[in-house]
């Protein structure tokens, strides 16, 4: 069987690059389950310290395979919502809940669920020739894999509504001026930006990073009273935590830190 999910494991970091380049890595439901399968590796894994998705060929994921969607107009219609509930919701909500960073380097389309999984990621970096395209109105749905509730946080209800409609194109530099990723670089630097700060990650504090990545999430819905609390109570674990006491020690020695993620 093909592997449309290679993974590849290197110094604490887990790269995971989508496969199926003929089809500009569009989903289809085996692509899901081999995701799905490599994921549990990546959480349960102590060793992995991070985590990088980025795109086999010329672009990073043009969302479902439409080739698996086409409908038969004297059939019944298709359930959509199964394949969002079965695939897409699972895969976003296990990408927010991993305790460790997850970067996504968009290196060319990322269109429909393409796009919101890039979003989905904790960071983006995105090359210059990357584009980033709703694509749903086009085909009169919505956006899923957390669109909805990716794209108002971060660009704010009025672009948020004008991409969503519209579906038109938007450029890498673009997203990047409305703050919905970290960064742009040169094509040819992708690769090497993204390694970078994910070997970064992989040689840090993992154990507190897992808390801020939970933290902000929780401040989506959260009043400041709950917040202030929910402080309190990750500080008190990150403060138990081996890294916290090693970072503390390599600070006070002027010695550089060596965390375990722990």
């Amino acid at each position: 069987m093909m592997s449309f999910i290679v993974s590849d494991v290197q110094n604490g970091v887990m790269t995971l690059t989508l496969n199926r380049p003929e089809r500009l890595n569009s989903f289809n439901d085996e692509m899901h389950r081999q995701l799905a399968e490599i994921l549990t590796q990546a959480e349960r894994d102590e060793t992995i310290r991070c985590l990088l998705i980025t795109g086999a060929g010329r672009g990073f994921c043009a969302g479902q395979d439409l080739n698996d969607r086409n409908v038969d107009p004297s059939g019944d219609a298709p359930d959509l919502g199964y394949s969002v509930e079965t695939f897409y919701n699972p895969l976003l909500r296990r990408l927010a809940k991993l305790p460790k960073p997850v970067i996504a380097a968009v290196n060319g389309v990322a269109a429909g669920a393409g796009a919101t999984l890039a979003l989905g990621c904790d960071m983006v970096i995105a090359a210059r020739s990357a584009k980033f395209i709703m694509s749903f109105s086009k085909l009169g749905l919505v956006p899923d894999c957390g669109g909805t509730w990716f794209l108002p946080r971060l660009t704010g209800r009025a672009r948020a509504m004008g991409l969503a409609l519209l579906g038109d194109t938007l450029s890498a530099e673009q997203a990047h001026e409305w703050g919905m990723i970290w960064q742009v670089v040169d094509d040819e630097q992708l690769g090497d930006t993204a390694r970078q700060l994910a070997q970064h990650f992989a040689t840090q504090p993992t154990f507190g990073l897992g808390l801020i990545k939970k933290a902000l999430y929780a401040s989506e819905t959260n009043t400041l009273d709950a917040q202030l609390d929910l402080e309190r109570d990750y500080q008190r674990l990150a403060g138990r935590s081996e890294d916290y006491r090693e970072g503390v020690s390599a600070f006070l020695a002027k010695r550089p830190a060596t965390f375990k993620g722990k």
